[in-house]
């Protein structure tokens, strides 16, 4: 077993070329084991607040007494509990001995491409991804599973770590573990999904850049509950928006008569850096030899405020040059007042009617320079604030299933996202050379949707998708078209996807539709 992420080329018998990698996403060193996160917590509560050491323990009563009025009542408090949460939130903190070993085979693109797949239990993964990506992830999307009673797919006992995904996958012994749902009838049934979520959003936020963004998508039947745990994992602050997505056009035969047509993206913020933005229709600008190469734009005059409540707004403009008079609209006055009308005009913000030919105007209109804008907006202009109306275009689910048929030409995965949903939100929230996380890859629909994005707007974002070997179901579709595990679907979905955006640009730099694909594994160094 290698001990980087990267490691060197494998033999001449494994590949052509003999050059050195490309680092994919940046390279990192794997220990032997993840960093303990409850003793580093401890430590750093240590060197806060030394006075609540005691005997090289934390003294957790001094440590109350130290907070005061802080601390929350132990009898009577709010927040969202459920049967499990101290075992999933130690789950997050244990450390792994997992390790991430190069799969030359299923990769595209070795030695340049960027990005990464990962085959594997997610909440390993994390793990393993904390000690290089730590605030480093801009955008994490994720479409894990609804708990409709049939999708939970993860090993009966996750919670027990590596040790249950390497038998469950036939790593270990012969005996696999059954992939199970979430049936209503086993008892816990929200309890198991949020055990299940917990840790991992735990790690997620810890990737997430100071300006980072995560977008989870969800339906009815968890997403008070997801709100909830965000509400705790992320601070309820951190709240961005809840995105309602139509999925379908309505049905009829459905529970009591009402049709489920929308499903919901939570949106939450690492810290209140993060700033969505998308980019704005252009403004017209105007050149004129007066303003000696000074390009402007024109905007409304007045503001809406009444007479009363803007008195000195309230008056007659008298255009200086002919004697003009404009009266203010007592419902709706001037944005400037009688007393700063002359140092706008003597700055030039002010246009009258007849100024220029070109200028249908009938009333006084505000000048705005272009360097106001950019000034204003610094690296943001050209862009305006995000609706959470989505635009028609983002799809439903039936454009995410034409694209599966389209690249597949059959019909191997069910109620994909459509890309360009996914492509919308990388846009409002990612730059050009931000790194985007997915860790429920599924088909890999946001992988699509970044190698889309790169190819229309030159960008140079990297992708890292996670997905469990989940196996396909012996009739199905996918299974017959050789794909044993939605991994195997996924990985390929990249591959077509990335030759169908390459097949389409005609012009170079071609973006990066490769990836470095690697299998969770345990570690050989000696524990």
């Amino acid at each position: 077993m290698l001990s980087r992420f990267s490691p060197q080329r494998p033999t001449s018998k494994e590949a052509s070329s003999e050059k050195s990698p490309a680092p994919a996403a940046d390279a990192f060193e794997v220990l032997a084991a993840t960093p303990n996160f409850k003793t580093e917590l401890a430590a750093r509560l240590a060197e806060l607040i030394p006075e609540a050491l005691a005997d090289g323990k934390l003294d957790v009563v001094k440590l109350k007494e130290l907070l005061g009025d802080d601390v929350a009542d132990e009898n009577e408090r709010f927040g969202l509990f459920w049967p499990g949460k101290k075992r999933a939130l130690r789950a997050a903190q244990a450390p792994t001995t997992a390790t991430l070993k190069p799969d030359f085979v299923n990769s595209k693109d070795w030695d340049t491409t960027q990005n990464v797949f990962i085959e594997g239990d997610n909440l390993e993964v994390l793990k393993i991804l904390q000690r290089h990506y730590h605030s480093k992830i801009k955008l994490i999307y994720i479409d894990p599973p609804y708990n409709t009673g049939k999708d939970f797919v993860y090993p009966d006992n996750y919670k027990e770590g590596l040790e249950t995904y390497l038998e469950w996958t036939r790593q270990v012994n012969e005996e696999g573990r059954k992939v199970s749902s979430n049936s209503e009838s086993e008892g816990r049934y929200h309890s198991n999904w949020l055990n299940m979520m917990y840790p991992r959003l735990k790690l997620a936020r810890n990737l997430l850049t100071d300006d980072g963004v995560i977008f989870i998508s969800i339906d009815d039947n968890e997403q008070d509950n997801l709100k909830k745990l965000c509400n705790e994992v992320f601070g309820e602050g951190r709240f961005i928006t809840q995105i309602p997505w139509r999925k379908r056009t309505a049905k009829s035969d459905v529970p009591y008569g009402v049709s489920q047509d929308f499903e919901w993206i939570l949106g939450f913020a690492k810290s209140d850096s993060f700033r969505a933005r998308v980019r704005g229709k252009e403004r017209r600008y105007f050149e004129t030899p007066d303003l000696a190469g000074r390009r402007w734009r024109i905007h409304d005059l007045t503001k809406q405020t009444t007479a009363s409540e803007r008195p000195k707004s309230f008056f007659t403009i008298v255009n200086p040059q002919n004697g003009s008079e404009y009266p203010a609209n007592p419902n709706r006055t001037w944005a400037i007042t009688s007393d700063t009308f002359d140092d706008y005009y003597e700055k030039k913000r002010i246009v009258f009617p007849g100024d220029y030919d070109f200028l249908n105007i009938k009333q006084p209109v505000f000048r705005y320079f272009e360097n106001d804008d950019m000034e204003k907006a610094g690296e943001d202009f050209g862009f305006v604030a995000v609706s959470t109306l989505l635009p028609e275009s983002v799809g439903m689910t039936k454009e995410g299933g034409a694209e599966i048929i389209e690249l597949f030409e059959e019909k191997i995965f069910s109620f994909p996202k459509p890309s360009a949903l996914i492509k919308h939100l990388v846009e409002i929230s990612a730059r050009e050379d931000n790194i985007i996380l997915d860790f429920f890859a599924g088909s890999s629909t946001t992988a699509h949707a970044v190698m889309q994005l790169n190819a229309e707007d030159g960008g140079n974002r990297r992708f890292i998708m996670v997905q469990l070997p989940e196996p396909t179901p012996e009739d199905s579709e996918a299974r017959k078209a050789g794909f044993n595990t939605i991994a195997d679907i996924s990985r390929r979905r990249i591959e077509l996807a990335g030759e169908k955006i390459v097949g389409a640009l005609h012009a170079t730099p071609l973006p990066d539709v490769g990836f470095r694909a690697y299998k969770l594994t345990d570690t050989h160094f000696a524990k």
